[in-house]
């Protein structure tokens, strides 16, 4: 096995063990690390819960007491570039040089302002040998949020819906079910690995939706919809107080309200207001006038569009994505799921 060779497949397990914080770690991103010695893992961890330990923390305290000896000989595989502040956590930098680790793989770096380079910086004039780029391309894919909430200043935003065979997503004033079973089943695990799902008033009105994570295990996200003057009816499930609601509006008697936002720029607000509260990602269901908006604004990055069988003949037009392209087709029963991402 070459050098390189190698370097990759202890990166592609730094990957697979990040991806295990998937909807648990936000808005901390994603990571995993495995820590080699002669070409045998002696330590791996991730980043399992928003707080707590670090997966270069983890991965050292599970290297067992007959291998501890082996640590400052071993290579040290990171999938982001470790942390050189303190937060909740000590930086990952101060235990890697106080376990005199001489060499650190690394897939790609943190873009956010406290570290941004500054890691990888630290380790070098510390005498650490860093290699960088291993694996780069799949560690952004895996942190896609985290990485456009710190370059973009704005949550990543993910549009769903579902529409028919001859592209309606409903029927005026009525709530009809296009997806099937599976395919609601999937969008409940999507829930749960967003931090926030977000709804327009009618879908809000007429679909009264619990906007919650019930045909699978995971958290609740917050829910957020805009009411311009306040005027859904309060025994709404959004409003059942079982999860975080931002409830958010224009009017100008509650100005001083945190969730008062401008109309004329209603949408940039919300995107502003949940950055600055550290909503890192937002997958938004409905309705149609607000998916066209972030589409025709360039307020999105990836859709998740279900087509089915079946045929609405007339109803409401399903949104029209355009510089876009398609990067995965999958059959769910009779559905078919088509993923896309925008063209920058």
């Amino acid at each position: 096995m070459s050098l390189d060779s190698g370097h990759t497949i202890y990166m592609q397990r730094c990957l697979q063990l990040a991806a295990y914080g998937l909807g648990q770690v936000a808005p901390n991103p994603m990571v995993g690390a495995v820590l080699v010695y002669h070409n045998r893992i002696i330590g791996e961890g991730y980043h399992q819960s928003f707080g707590q330990a670090h997966a270069e923390i983890n991965c050292l305290n599970s290297v067992r007491e007959e291998d501890r000896n082996y640590i400052s000989d071993s290579i040290l595989y990171v999938s982001l570039e470790p942390c050189c502040h303190s937060g909740k956590t000590p930086p990952c930098t101060s235990a890697i040089l106080k376990h005199q680790i001489k060499k650190v793989v690394i897939a790609c770096r943190d873009p956010f302002a406290l570290v941004q380079g500054k890691g990888i910086q630290l380790l070098r004039d510390a005498g650490v040998e860093v290699m960088e780029g291993v694996l780069e391309k799949e560690a952004i894919e895996l942190n896609k949020r985290f990485i456009c909430f710190h370059e973009q200043k704005r949550p990543y935003i993910l549009l769903k819906w579902a529409e028919s065979a001859d592209g309606f997503i409903g029927k005026q004033n009525q709530e009809i079910q296009i997806s099937n079973t599976f395919s609601k089943q999937l969008v409940h695990q999507w829930r749960s690995e967003e931090d926030a799902i977000w709804v327009g008033y009618l879908t809000a009105q007429i679909d009264n939706p619990r906007l919650n994570v019930r045909l699978t295990e995971g958290k609740n996200p917050i829910r957020i919809v805009y009411d311009r003057d306040l005027s859904l009816a309060s025994d709404l499930f959004l409003f059942d107080r079982q999860q975080t609601t931002l409830h958010f509006h224009t009017l100008e008697t509650k100005k001083q309200d945190r969730l008062y936002i401008k109309p004329e720029t209603w949408l940039q607000d919300i995107l502003s207001e949940l950055y600055q509260l550290g909503v890192s990602s937002v997958m938004i269901e409905g309705g149609q006038k607000l998916l066209q908006q972030c589409i025709d604004l360039g307020f999105w990055d990836e859709a998740r569009v279900f087509t089915a069988h079946s045929y609405i003949q007339d109803g409401i037009r399903a949104p029209q994505l355009h510089n876009h392209q398609v990067v995965e087709e999958k059959k769910i029963m009779d559905n078919m799921l088509l993923v896309y991402r925008r063209r920058y």
